[in-house]
């Protein structure tokens, strides 16, 4: 029953959001926010079975042949992003209904809102890589839908395709990555690859896959060189950068890292480039973000560096840092979901999102203002917020690494602080704009609950202490302890040093931005992108024009080329050409009935004449009736003889109204044309040869013989086989006969009118 309910809960995500549009036209926007009951039902359920036992079950198979089953693991690790998914997504379904208003497109949005939150909840509770992949490209694929959710604007369409393009090609490394570690553990399942951790890591295969997984993975969370379309994705709603840039798509490359970390990790190859990779994400990020005015592009730019914290932090593999990366996760969860809405509700309320001229919002907008600062502060690493518990955990995480790695924390917590003062603060200083104005309710409560829920989690970090320890086991850091004050020591001073030399940052900020914007290397990875995109459809638009030329002859060229190359090269590359070793006994008559042939068909090609066109051709299938009946089969001989008569008649009768042929290429092109035929009948001539000598099973022509009179009572074999060993096909031939029929005979009483 656990099992059942488990995948129950996923496909419930499914099932409302089909019902979500119909239940938003009928209620309507005032009604859609009780859309977030389903997200909210769903947490409880995973925060009920957070105080069980973890439990792997594998309700049904799917594809067995494949090692594809419907397998579910509820351990602390995917019930805590499985909350952060679907405990998010509550709130922001509440506050879209707030954002949105009456916006025809809310049924829309939140039918494919919940379609990515069941997804989100398919990835962080599947047992099995395969199913992981299937839900992983799902949240692919709705993600495009709802960062261009404007699609009447170019920039939205442009940013939900390089998105889309990003993340797909990062899904398809992410596939390649899986089967070969099921090739390579001889299992899809995760909790049995991490059982044969030791020898799946000897394994040839080892070291592609971590390769392919890496890359699947830093995609999806914006790690340097991917992280260009998380800025660029800004352009969407202020609730889908809310939910999929902060709370749950980017955290689904960091849960396949947690996830597979004890499995893939414990080798050079994964501290230096998971750590790596993170190291420069984190700098990076941080270093971009001084230099934003934009409130959105500012968010997603810290939010790219705290990706590449949490990623440095597991690269880094130790107990320390895996339990510092499972608290920060759930810390950037809360207070940039909050950030993320309150950037939503300060466009809303004051008109535009540029920080430069944002000001003086307290009075007019003091709800969204005090949430906002309480997110902000969290942010910025100030206690009791559970992000200043985080950020004291990374720095100890540092420390116990090496000064390298907890000076580049240090460097990620200034930016962190710069962004959150600008973010939280800057807006609501000084003198209040005349056309501000607070948002809905519903808009300013969801800035409050996540980071009412930052706050708490801080002052009583004992209620998350249990999920939060058991998550980092699972992660590989059994044993992790949750506690507000960690003491006097080397973290708490370089804490306070950041609060210091952030407050300094931010004084400058004029400065600071300017200079920043100076020094950023515009033609990064962003623009390397434009190009492959760029030559890619330049590429295809080439290749359209020159297949796609409005000539048949050279569309019947390319077939027949293509169709060489496709039969010759496996031919001539791996099965070789095996000629029959069986002799031909070849006589006079039979060479000079093919000689017939031969010339009836150069008779045909050369002609000048419709009629001895058809006369040749006509040649050709008699000499082969003539084969027939030499080798015993005057039947088909017979029948040779009847078709060929009655096509001759009908194409004279068609054809003799027709002026004669007229040359309407050049002879180069007859040339070329000539040579495509020929390849085309040595090709076909090859085959028959090659299959002349290929003998996989006992002739069937023994079978006919030995059954025809047994069992079909019929002594003629050819009839024996139309009529009953292939009656079907036979059946199948005369239906489509009398459908031609059928159509000649409507054509013939078709009356036209006369004008």
């Amino acid at each position: 029953m656990p099992a059942l309910m488990l995948a129950a809960s996923i496909l419930a995500g499914f099932v409302a959001a089909g019902a979500a549009p119909a239940f938003v036209r009928r209620f309507g926007p005032r009604a859609a926010a009780w859309t977030a009951l389903v997200p909210a039902a769903l947490a409880l359920y995973y925060l009920s079975l957070a105080c069980s036992e973890p439990a792997v079950a594998r309700v049904l198979p799917w594809a067995p042949s494949l090692g594809l089953h419907l397998s579910f693991t509820a351990d602390g690790l995917g019930l805590l992003f499985a909350l952060i998914v679907s405990g998010v997504g509550a709130v922001v379904a509440v506050y879209s209904s707030g954002y949105f208003g009456g916006d025809p497109r809310l049924g829309r949005f939140y039918g494919w809102l919940l379609v990515f939150m069941a997804a989100m909840l398919g990835v962080v509770l599947s047992d099995n890589l395969l199913l992981l992949y299937v839900f992983w490209e799902i949240t692919s694929v709705s993600s495009y839908i709802l960062i261009g959710f404007d699609h009447e604007e170019a920039n939205a369409r442009a940013a939900a395709l390089e998105a889309l393009v990003v993340t797909v090609a990062g899904g398809l490394c992410l596939l390649g990555g899986v089967v070969l570690l099921g090739t390579a553990g001889g299992s899809f399942e995760i909790s049995t690859l991490l059982a044969r951790r030791e020898g799946i890591q000897a394994h040839p295969l080892f070291l592609p896959a971590l390769v392919l997984v890496l890359v699947g993975a830093f995609t999806k969370s914006a790690q340097f060189p991917f992280h260009f379309w998380l800025p660029s994705a800004m352009v969407a709603p202020a609730p889908v950068s809310a939910y999929l840039h902060s709370a749950a798509m980017v955290k689904a490359g960091i849960y396949l890292l947690l996830r597979l970390g004890p499995l893939l990790g414990g080798n050079a190859v994964w501290t230096w480039g998971v750590g790596g990779a993170g190291l420069v994400t984190l700098l990076l990020g941080a270093f971009m973000a001084l230099g934003q005015t934009d409130l959105k592009r500012l968010l997603a730019y810290s939010t790219v560096s705290a990706l590449g914290m949490m990623t440095l932090l597991i690269g880094l593999g130790t107990p320390a840092s895996l339990g510092a990366a499972v608290v920060f996760v759930t810390a950037h969860a809360l207070y940039k979901g909050a950030l993320f809405l309150a950037a939503g509700s300060v466009d809303h309320g004051a008109g535009t999102r540029d920080v430069r001229v944002l000001g003086g919002l307290f009075a007019p907008m003091p709800r969204t203002a005090l949430g906002t600062g309480a997110a902000a502060l969290s942010m910025a690493g100030v206690l009791p917020f559970l992000g200043g518990i985080g950020k004291e955990m990374a720095y100890e995480a540092g420390l116990g690494y090496g000064l390298g790695v907890a000076a580049a924390a240090v460097a990620g917590g200034l930016g962190f602080f710069f962004v959150a003062a600008v973010a939280g603060y800057g807006p609501f200083r000084g003198r209040a704009p005349a056309a501000a104005h607070e948002v809905p309710r519903r808009m300013w409560a969801g800035v409050w609950t996540l980071a009412g829920c930052g706050l708490l989690l801080g002052l009583r970090p004992g209620a998350a202490a249990g999920l939060l320890g058991a998550a980092a086991a699972a992660a590989g850091a059994p044993g992790m302890q949750l506690k507000l004050w960690h003491g006097f020591g080397p973290a708490l001073g370089l804490s306070l040093a950041t609060l210091a030399a952030g407050a300094g940052l931010y004084a400058l900020r004029a400065r600071v931005r300017e200079s920043a914007a100076r020094l950023t290397w515009r033609r990064g990875p962003e623009a390397a992108y434009e190009a492959l995109l760029g030559g890619t459809l330049a590429a295809a638009a080439g290749l359209t024009r020159g297949l796609q030329s409005g000539r048949l002859r050279n569309y019947l060229v390319i077939i027949v080329l293509t169709l060489v190359g496709l039969a010759a090269t496996p031919l001539l590359l791996f099965q070789g050409v095996h000629w029959p070793e069986t002799p031909y006994d070849l006589r006079f008559g039979e060479m000079g009935i093919a000689a017939v042939i031969l010339m009836a068909a150069g008779l045909a090609v050369r002609s000048r004449s419709l009629l001895g066109a058809i006369a040749a051709m006509g040649a050709v299938g008699y000499a082969v009736a003539t084969i027939y009946l030499r080798y015993g089969a005057p039947d088909l001989a017979m029948t040779q003889f009847l078709i060929e008569s009655l096509t001759v008649l009908l194409f004279v009768l068609a054809f003799y109204r027709l002026p004669n042929f007229a040359t309407l290429s050049s002879r180069r092109a007859r040339v070329r044309d000539g040579a495509v035929a020929l390849l085309a009948g040595g090709l076909v001539t090859v085959l028959v040869l090659v299959a002349t000598g290929l003998q996989l099973h006992h002739p069937i022509s023994d079978y006919f013989v030995r059954t025809a009179v047994g069992e079909a009572h019929g002594r003629n074999i050819v009839n024996v086989i139309l009529v009953d060993f292939r009656g079907l096909d036979t059946l199948g031939e005369a239906t489509v006969l009398g459908i031609a029929a059928i159509g000649v005979l409507a054509l013939i009483k078709l009356k036209r009118k006369e004008p």
